[in-house]
């Protein structure tokens, strides 16, 4: 497996292509998400700019199995913007130590069909959310907040991060999503974080 980070100008053509499909696929013909789609197949919105940070997963054959999308919060934004009710009656934050994570799964479409069926492949997800959280850190985030559906929150526990919901989950699409808090700076997390990076190695 392979991991990369960067912004729409850093990454290839094809590979940013390759991330609107597979969001389309994940989102709007998996999740059934009603989202606007100005073009056929490829799921982007107005957050998906020069700025925006992508995170991606792809196979040894080069094929897209996980994405996610960081966000700084001191410009518009997912939570801030769209679902501000997320936050149960709290500001959203304004804050260049505060990223957003949106965007989030990991769903391997290479495999048989009943395998990929689930929001997550364990081992992609983890390692995805390990090296979203690595990139906020490297953009200065102390803190993470997510728009993202109920799965991601079994994979922080698991993981042993230190997060907590900013408020009870909403529906969207008969599936809930909710806002989450996680700690960068924790203890826990930077350990967990330097296992994920040393197994990524190998």
């Amino acid at each position: 497996m392979q991991m990369l980070t960067g912004r729409c100008g850093d990454i290839a053509p094809q590979l940013f292509e390759d991330i609107g499909r597979y969001r389309h696929k994940v989102f709007v013909d998996m999740l059934k998400w009603e989202l606007l789609i100005d073009e056929p197949g490829i799921e982007r919105d107005q957050f998906d700019r020069e700025d925006t940070l992508y995170v991606v997963a792809r196979d040894d054959a080069g094929a897209v199995i996980g994405t996610a999308r960081l966000l700084p919060t001191t410009r518009p934004y997912l939570l801030g913007e769209v679902f501000p009710e997320l936050m149960a009656g709290a500001e959203p934050p304004r804050d260049p130590r505060v990223w957003e994570l949106s965007r989030f799964a990991a769903v391997d479409f290479t495999k048989p069909t009943g395998q990929a069926m689930g929001q997550f492949s364990a081992y992609v997800a983890a390692s995805l959310l390990a090296a979203s959280l690595e990139a906020a850190r490297a953009q200065g985030a102390e803190r993470v907040i997510t728009v993202s559906p109920l799965g991601i929150e079994r994979l922080l526990r698991r993981g042993g991060y230190r997060s907590h919901r900013a408020g009870p989950p909403q529906l969207m699409g008969g599936h809930p999503i909710f806002a989450c808090w996680i700690d960068t700076t924790d203890p826990a997390c930077l350990a967990q974080l330097e296992r994920d990076r040393v197994e990524l190695s190998h």
